[in-house]
């Protein structure tokens, strides 16, 4: 897939992946629908965030993940 809201600037942020160039993270968007908010309250609490960049987020997060192994607790 190809990100094409995704933002990663040196000069932004320290190079944190972030919503149109916007000082928007894609951790914080990601973080807020954990927390179970809905895809129109993280647009609500972000007036310059579309609901588009809301799903692209998602959707780099789990890219993201797709590419590397995290560590779980094992199941007792």
């Amino acid at each position: 897939m190809r990100f094409t809201r995704i933002t990663v600037s040196p000069e932004q942020m320290g190079g944190v992946p972030c919503i149109r160039g916007l000082r928007i993270p894609v951790a914080t968007v990601v973080g807020m629908a954990a927390d179970g908010m809905t895809a129109a309250e993280v647009v609500a609490a972000y007036p310059d965030l579309q609901l588009d960049d809301y799903r692209e987020a998602l959707a780099y997060a789990a890219e993201a993940l797709r590419e590397r192994e995290l560590p779980l607790q094992g199941v007792a």
